[in-house]
């Protein structure tokens, strides 16, 4: 078992580069709002990646891959934790290569692999928030109570708690951890209903809680001592001041962009999937 509670400690991280074929998937969105910008995004994450080797990460980076327009987001693609890896199964038939290629690079680097038997299952890995002492799933339009539950017996030694997201995006759009024991928490309706049901159900009952007015900015890195959020712009620059205040003098921040993959309502950590391999 980890140092418990988990200090959010990496080794290792795997991304994709971005696929052009992304631009042509944001499109067929039916609320897909702005064009994605290829050679923008593509800046954009080889900055992210640079962040990921400059805190110390053996980045583990896959070429883009055309026929996996989503690919960047390797996050939904496994739950990590002790040494295990839990396979994630996608509710969208097109993204089971992208789990394929995960589960064997991760089986390479000495993790436990754990598959799904239900077929009926499906989970993001955006859909799961570990706290570093339980875990936190959404049920979604991703991942459902089958799913949910392959994350109870996978990883028995911790608590899971089942949260209903009421529509939309995924559990960790609205909320992440930024410290031991702390979590931003965004200011909409459902993000309010999110964190509602976390305190009434949770194992652990002392989470500090930093709710911030914009989702996205709820959203963070949390690496090796360094929480990276977005820059305080002009359209999140209140909810980025306050977390930073938040935050206070003593912990090591820094920005990310993240505007081209926001059209596709993708978060700063849908773009890393970090793990530790076994001792």
């Amino acid at each position: 078992m980890l140092t418990y509670p988990f200090d959010f400690h990496f080794q290792s991280a795997i991304v994709s580069r971005v696929a052009a074929s992304l631009k042509d998937a944001a499109l067929c969105q039916l609320d897909i709002r702005e064009v994605i910008n290829i050679d923008k995004a593509r800046k954009q994450h080889q900055d992210y990646i640079a962040i990921l080797r400059k805190l110390g990460l053996d980045v583990i980076e896959l070429p883009a891959d055309e026929s996996l327009p989503e690919g960047v987001f390797v996050e939904d693609t496994a739950v990590i934790c002790d040494g295990i890896a839990l396979i994630c199964r996608p509710s969208v038939y097109g993204r089971l290569k992208e789990v394929d290629i995960i589960r064997t690079i991760l089986r390479r680097e000495g993790l436990q692999i754990v598959d799904i038997k239900d077929s009926s299952a499906t989970i993001d890995g955006s859909d799961v928030l570990f706290t570093g002492r339980e875990f936190f799933v959404g049920l979604s339009k991703t991942t459902n109570l089958s799913g949910a539950k392959a994350v109870a017996s996978t990883f028995p030694e911790y608590p899971v708690t089942l949260l209903r997201v009421k529509k939309g995006a995924h559990l960790k759009n609205y909320v992440s951890m930024i410290g031991m024991d702390t979590m931003t928490v965004g200011g909409s309706d459902i993000a309010k209903d999110l964190l509602r049901q976390m305190e009434e159900m949770s194992e652990y009952k002392s989470y500090k809680i930093i709710t911030l007015p914009d989702d996205v900015a709820a959203n963070c890195l949390w690496i090796n001592d360094t929480v990276y959020h977005l820059p305080a712009d002009q359209r999140y620059g209140e909810s980025i001041r306050l977390l930073i205040n938040r935050l206070g003098p003593n912990v090591s921040h820094g920005e990310l962009q993240n505007s081209e993959f926001a059209k596709m309502d993708s978060v700063l950590s849908n773009r890393c999937l970090l793990f530790n391999r076994p001792f």
